[in-house]
């Protein structure tokens, strides 16, 4: 019994462990940006410039953790590191439960958003599970050699690395926000007709006689002209529907916000994405600038959407930097511009309010060719399923090549032996 129950609770926290490695490590700047959203709560500040390496170690340690746990690989050192990492993450999950620094603690990346309590529920089971796994180690069966576990460790974490250095230099495999490839960001941001709406509870405040006094809706005293009226509260008691894409806005410094018009035009738009202008890359400046005439010639709109002051001294120096960019610049709020695209800069592509493609900026490609014709024109759907079975397979078959060689080596030192002796 003690080995069945073992084994099940190692299989659930390993399987939970590897997909919220893996979601993760598959988006290496969400990652990031979610440590400094803790960071900056915490105003611990000074620890942003080493998040990214702390971010990635973190989700890559999670998941090799998660595989060992599967395979039950070095089960005695695995099952102590994991009860640490518990010890750990539930304490902190408990204090953003109660104090909710941040709305969501990025536990699934953004694969899967639960609220700051339901994560510390779940990280209360798993703490139960997982204790029991290293009180029990004993009773889980053994199916590799020492050195055969060690090399499912190493390898689980190269693996882990290899795919952060993927999607860092690309954008995600898997893309789980709300601009992905085939979005209509039009219908993305209606609210449906008939969904709730949020539900607030308003309290005045009113004085007389020095005293102030709370009332409600129904019974405050809008007759009676002995009370002052002091102020009024608005308490948010129900949420209602949110949709997808709920804050996307182009703020032109003449025209005002601009994205309905842009989402309305039936014609192809570039918008390059630079969240922090200061930090964007200038490597491809000359192929932007290119794809910018390129747009002017076709009759395609352009536009730079970032989040930095539209007069401000960093977009000054970009355009400097940038050869002179001469393409409009339009305001956005940095965290859309985030979500939009894992890139700084970043190239999108829309069509009639349609994401037809993205880039990031060490794949930008070159435009030489009608849109209508050409490849980067064309809407290319990304199956999320797809890209988890390559995943799963390129992970499984190098693997079973491990294990396969570390098994030659541990027949033929056998027989070395026995002919020795």
């Amino acid at each position: 019994m003690r080995a069945t129950i073992v084994v099940i609770f190692r299989i659930v926290v390993g399987c939970v462990f590897i997909f919220s490695g893996f979601v993760k490590i598959i988006d290496p700047y969400g990652g990031f940006y979610k440590v400094e959203d803790y960071l900056v709560a915490f105003g611990w500040n000074f620890f942003i410039p080493i998040a990214f390496i702390g971010s990635v170690l973190q989700n890559s340690f999670e998941f090799i953790l998660g595989i060992c746990l599967l395979f039950g690989a070095n089960i005695r050192s695995t099952s102590f590191l994991t009860m640490l990492f518990m010890a750990f993450m539930t304490p902190l999950t408990l204090y953003i439960a109660i104090f909710n620094p941040v709305t969501d603690c990025g536990c699934f990346g953004d694969a899967l958003i639960i609220s700051n309590w339901a994560t510390f529920w779940k990280n209360i089971v798993f703490s139960f599970m997982i204790v029991v796994v290293f009180l029990w180690r004993d009773y889980s069966p053994q199916l590799f050699t020492p050195r055969t576990e060690w090399l499912i460790a190493i390898y689980s974490g190269f693996f882990a690395l290899a795919i952060v250095w993927y999607c860092y230099q690309n954008l995600p495999v898997i893309d789980f926000r709300p601009y992905k490839i085939g979005t209509d960001i039009k219908k993305s941001m209606e609210i449906p007709e008939g969904a709730p709406r949020d539900q607030y509870e308003t309290t005045f405040i009113y004085e007389k006689d020095g005293v102030q006094q709370e009332f409600s809706l129904e019974n405050y005293p809008k007759n009676d002209s002995l009370w002052k009226f002091v102020d009024a509260k608005n308490k948010l008691v129900q949420k209602g529907y949110k949709p997808p894409i709920h804050d996307f806005t182009m703020d032109d410094p003449d025209m005002g916000d601009i994205v309905e018009d842009v989402l309305e035009d039936p014609g192809y738009t570039f918008l390059l994405i630079a969240s922090k202008i200061e930090k964007a890359s200038t490597d491809n400046k000359d192929k932007i600038n290119a794809i910018y005439d390129f747009a002017r010639k076709n009759g395609h709109k352009f536009y730079c959407l970032t989040a930095s002051g539209l007069g401000s001294k960093e977009l000054k120096e970009y355009i400097v930097e940038a050869g002179g960019a001469g393409y409009p610049f339009v305001n956005t709020d940095e965290i859309t511009l985030k979500t939009i695209i894992r890139s700084n800069p970043g190239l999108v592509l829309i069509k009639n309010g349609i994401v037809i493609n993205k880039w990031s900026n060490k794949n930008i490609p070159d435009f030489n060719e009608p849109l209508e014709e050409s490849k980067s024109g064309q809407m290319e759907l990304r199956s999320a399923k797809k890209a988890t079975a390559y995943s799963i397979i390129g992970f499984i078959i190098p693997l079973l090549l491990i294990l396969g060689l570390d098994r030659l080596v541990e027949v033929y030192s056998r027989k070395k032996k026995n002919k020795l002796t």
